[in-house]
């Protein structure tokens, strides 16, 4: 009796603390390295395993909400509770969160299967086939200029050109497998950074199409601010309609207002008038910002019969055209509506990057050169940038890096302080001292949270930022003052210049083959997407999938370490 006691007594305390080592394991690989707490949370493990004999927990409210949802999918403030039934032996970790848009149990074996079920139903494309029932004719879009002397039995040549994407064809959106979600950059879905397949549409022209191109009638709006590389979307969108055999196509003026506003007149466009406007910066239609409702837009695009609407424009362009999209379902209009990414900001989801953003970082990295001229030619010369960046920091991030003349580069994601024995202001002190002069790039919205609001918004409805340039001038004037050090500010800010020049030859190629897809796309019936590049591959995307908040700087990604290896910069907070 006393010895089967023992042993029931041993056995359980084996299964205690075999249950106590895998959450531990769990948890270690869940956490980053805070020591404290991580004692912490296997202090509550111990009491709770003692209270009851097993151990259940929601998804950990202790985990940081950013960084969750960067790296899991889920964070504390959408995990949903789970429960556990009390067992004799410790129950596994349960784990249950939300990511993206289906509930997902990551104890369910069938969690992947789910995941995947979902990704499917939100990246299918809309089509206009989804109110119509049409019936697809072959393609009038060929390269082939010489057919094959062959023929058929009747003596009719035929066209062999494979030039031609499948409507089956799919491209992966990630690439890279992590082991861990505290891998640099790692964008995980689970807690174990399994590895799921993200499948998109491949971009392209399609064997068969659903609009006759005669009866065509396109239009191109352009919207919100100007981006290196409009003209080239425009000039592309015009060569490949006309390649398909659409003869009417037509420009609206300054943007979405263009659709409502009196004494604005529809221009009409071809090969001959377009051909050369990509030698020039700016857009050939105009933009402007802000519009009517969305169903006077659509009573517009109804009374002109306009059948297809290209769009070019950033993240409320993107919003815009998919409320367009909508509507014209809603009204069962056979009209497709096609975005194409235009951001020199670079902060739309999904994508590689938008057009006109690599124009940006070069005119941005001539304002840091000369900036830098500016600086070390000086006695404590300090160099101050302003670049663009309404809510993300990738231009000062990546001007900075292709420099590689920046001291100090301050972004929107990572938080500082401009004073105190940590701040920036402090930093520069030590660059005077041993270099002698160095140069600071901030994107506009860094430091906000260090200014006064004003709340006011412009066109858009965008918040208009305050001024952090003047406010860091000022600032680093009156401290070097202050400590009764000489110091030599200059400032530039090249906002306006860096968006108003003509495409340089990447951003070139981009916008020719986004234009040349936003067409396919559109002969092809769908509605309701964008034309991108997404993993080094040319894709469409549901543009409901990229505008449900602006794409920020990973603190995290190999890009930013990269950033802070080149400046050198500590941590300023």
């Amino acid at each position: 009796m006393g010895t089967a006691l023992l042993d029931w007594y041993l056995s359980a305390m084996i299964w205690s603390f075999v249950g106590l080592c895998r959450r531990i394991w769990v948890l270690t690989r869940l956490l980053d390295d805070n020591h404290f707490e991580l004692v912490h949370i296997l202090i509550k493990m111990a009491v709770s395993l003692k209270s009851s004999g097993s151990f259940c927990s929601t998804p950990p409210q202790w985990l940081h909400s950013t960084r969750d949802r960067i790296l899991y999918g889920y964070s504390h403030s959408n995990a949903k509770e789970c429960t556990c039934k009390k067992t004799k032996r410790p129950a596994p970790l349960c784990v249950k969160a939300t990511s993206t848009k289906v509930e997902l149990d990551f104890n369910d074996p069938s969690w992947k299967q789910k995941f995947q079920e979902d990704w499917d139903k939100r990246f299918n494309l809309p089509r206009i086939t989804d109110i119509y029932d049409l019936k697809p004719r072959p393609t009038t879009f060929s390269l082939k200029k010489n057919r094959s002397p062959a023929g058929d039995e009747n003596g009719t040549p035929m066209d062999k050109w494979n030039g031609y994407v499948n409507s089956d064809d799919r491209a992966l959106l990630k690439v890279i497998k992590y082991s861990s979600p505290n891998s640099a950059g790692a964008e995980c879905i689970d807690p174990d950074c399994s590895w799921v397949e993200q499948w998109v549409h491949r971009a392209g022209p399609r064997k068969e199409i659903y609009y006759e191109p005669e009866e065509v009638k396109a239009a191109i709006v352009t919207c919100g601010g100007l981006c290196p590389g409009l003209n080239d979307v425009i000039r592309q969108i015009v060569f490949t309609l006309e390649t398909y055999g659409v003869k009417n196509i037509v420009g609206i003026p300054f943007g979405y207002r263009g659709f409502f506003e009196k004494g604005l007149k529809e221009m009409p466009l071809s090969r001959h008038l377009v051909e050369n406007i990509n030698l020039a910066g700016g857009s050939f239609l105009g933009v402007s910002r802000g519009g009517a409702k969305t169903s006077e837009i659509v009573d517009s695009i109804q009374a002109r019969r306009i059948d297809m609407l290209f769009v070019l424009g950033g993240n409320g362009t993107h919003a815009g055209a998919n409320a367009i999209h909508e509507e014209c379902q809603k009204r069962k209009l056979k009209v497709s509506v096609v975005a194409v990414p235009k951001t020199i900001d670079n902060d739309i989801l999904l994508m590689d990057k938008t057009f006109g953003f690599d124009t940006a970082v070069e005119e941005a990295q001539r304002a840091i050169n000369s900036a830098y001229i500016e600086a070390r030619s000086a006695y404590h010369g300090i160099g101050l940038v302003k670049l663009m960046g309404r809510s993300s920091g990738f231009i000062a991030m990546h001007a900075s890096l292709s420099s590689g003349q920046v001291d100090v580069c301050l972004i929107p994601e990572v938080p500082f302080t401009l004073d105190g024995e940590y701040g920036v202001l402090r930093h520069l002190e030590h660059l005077l001292k041993t270099k002698g002069f160095c140069v600071v790039c901030v994107a506009e919205a860094a430091g906000q949270e260090l200014l006064q609001k004003s709340g006011a918004t412009d066109a858009s409805g965008n918040v208009i930022l305050s001024d952090i340039g003047v406010h860091m001038q000022q600032k680093i004037k009156m401290h070097f003052k202050d400590i009764g050090v000489p110091a030599d500010v200059k400032y530039i800010d090249p906002t306006y210049m860096v968006r108003a020049c003509r495409a340089n030859a990447s951003d070139a190629i981009l916008c020719t083959v986004l234009g040349q897809n936003a067409v396919h796309g559109a002969f092809a019936g769908f509605s309701g997407i964008t034309s991108c590049i997404c993993n080094t591959h040319y894709v469409y995307l549901p543009i409901t999938e990229v505008i449900t908040v602006p794409k920020r700087v990973n603190p995290n990604s190999r890009m930013w370490h990269r950033c802070l290896t080149s400046t050198g910069q500590p941590d300023f907070h």
